[in-house]
């Protein structure tokens, strides 16, 4: 069984020039766990994810393996598994080479390239040209690329993006299996749906900043109750439910929209002021639904994170 250690961000801000990428980032990822790291395009993840594999210098804070950095770890191949990017590859080798030049220069056993490429369902293409891969091909090999030394941890940043639903569905299954065998995995994905049947643990960043972590569940705990009413005397309902605690908003479409209050005390309070109601529907907040609004600033921000992270993506840690 591999060994894994969890991974534990501390007070971690990142300035590319005058830009602050991510700022004060806290989180941790525990074995035998699916951690998704989730947030908009921009929001700092990869650029967390590089500074955890060392690949940028933190400004402050720490991203460790059990207490380790990455550069200090020990047989790093084999403790942790990465894949950052499904364009990494050379388009005219071979799946099977760019395992092997992989395998050579981590020094371990030739046999785990083709361990690897059984595990990922990728024997019959190996011999195969990766430039003529299908982006899911290309999210196998770098699944294979990361598994190579059989580590304990895996860090994979955006591993569903642009997969077809039988490819999601592959992926998810592979990634509770590889949990379930103890291992620590942290992914990034900018599209909660996509991952909301495969993590245990949620971590939301916005603009560089962490605004949720805790169990998947606990991303709709706390959410306020919103439900869509209406009557015809509108303004005496408004008043009612505002005196009661509700904040009221009137869509375009006409309703009202009370936050604050549930369907059942909407309900009583408007019977108890004798307005009839026409309308009294909960608002259904989806996990997808509220993970938009813990990240609606970002997601309507420009995308300035992303553009200094590629300004600065020479930069590797001394």
């Amino acid at each position: 069984m591999p060994t894994s250690t969890p991974i534990d961000i501390r007070a971690l801000t990142k300035r590319f020039g005058a830009i602050t990428a991510v700022e004060n980032v806290t989180f941790s990822a525990q074995p035998g766990r699916v951690t998704g790291f989730l947030g908009p395009n921009g929001a700092g993840k990869t650029t967390t994810l590089r500074v955890l594999l060392g690949l940028a210098r933190a400004t402050s804070g720490t991203a460790t393996f059990g207490g380790t950095a990455y550069a200090a770890l020990d047989d790093p191949a084999r403790r942790v598994g990465a894949s950052l990017s499904s364009d990494v590859f050379h388009p005219g080798r071979s799946g099977r080479d760019h395992l092997r030049v992989l395998q050579i220069a981590a020094g371990l056993d030739a046999e785990r390239v083709e361990a690897v490429l059984r595990r990922v369902g990728m024997s019959d293409a190996a011999d195969r040209r990766v430039g003529g891969y299908s982006l899911g091909m290309r999210q196998r090999l770098g699944l294979a690329a990361a598994l190579l030394g059989d580590p304990g941890v895996l860090v994979l940043d955006e591993p569903i993006n642009g997969l077809d639903p039988a490819g999601i569905t592959w992926m998810r299954v592979f990634l509770r299996e590889l949990a379930a065998e103890g291992r620590t995995i942290l992914l990034s994905s900018h599209v909660l749906s996509e991952v909301a049947q495969t993590v245990d643990d949620v971590v939301v960043i916005a603009r560089g900043r962490i605004v949720m972590t805790g169990a998947l569940d606990d991303l709709a705990a706390g959410v306020e109750a919103r439900v869509r009413v209406d009557a015809a005397d509108r303004a005496a309902l408004s008043a009612t439910l505002t005196a009661a605690g509700a904040r009221i908003d009137t869509p375009d479409h006409g309703h009202l929209v009370a936050t604050g209050l549930d369907a059942d005390a909407v309900g009583r309070a408007a019977l108890a002021a004798g307005i009839p109601l026409t309308l009294l529907a909960p608002l259904g907040d989806d996990l997808e639904s509220i993970f938009l609004r813990l990240t609606a600033d970002d997601a309507a921000a420009t995308d300035t994170t992303t553009d200094a992270s590629s300004a600065f993506a020479g930069e590797v840690a001394a």
